[in-house]
């Protein structure tokens, strides 16, 4: 998602609680909205595929490809 789309998302929130917004624009915010919560998700998942745990035993295992998309090689 680049800052474009993350300063119409800040502005239609600003219009939307200053005068409200029209239907075609809250059907954008809904949009954008959706589409930054997935990149966000993407980011987590990502971050949290590289998450390396020291179990007890010393073994060190990678959450990502435990629990996540990671593949095991």
């Amino acid at each position: 998602m680049n800052q474009e789309k993350i300063d119409r998302i800040n502005a239609l929130a600003r219009k939307s609680k200053a005068e409200g917004l029209t239907e075609k624009e809250k059907q954008e915010q809904a949009l954008l909205r959706q589409e930054f919560l997935a990149a966000v998700r993407r980011n987590l998942r990502g971050q949290l595929d590289q998450i390396d745990v020291v179990n007890p035993d010393g073994s060190i295992e990678n959450l990502g490809e435990k629990y996540g998309t990671k593949k095991a090689n």
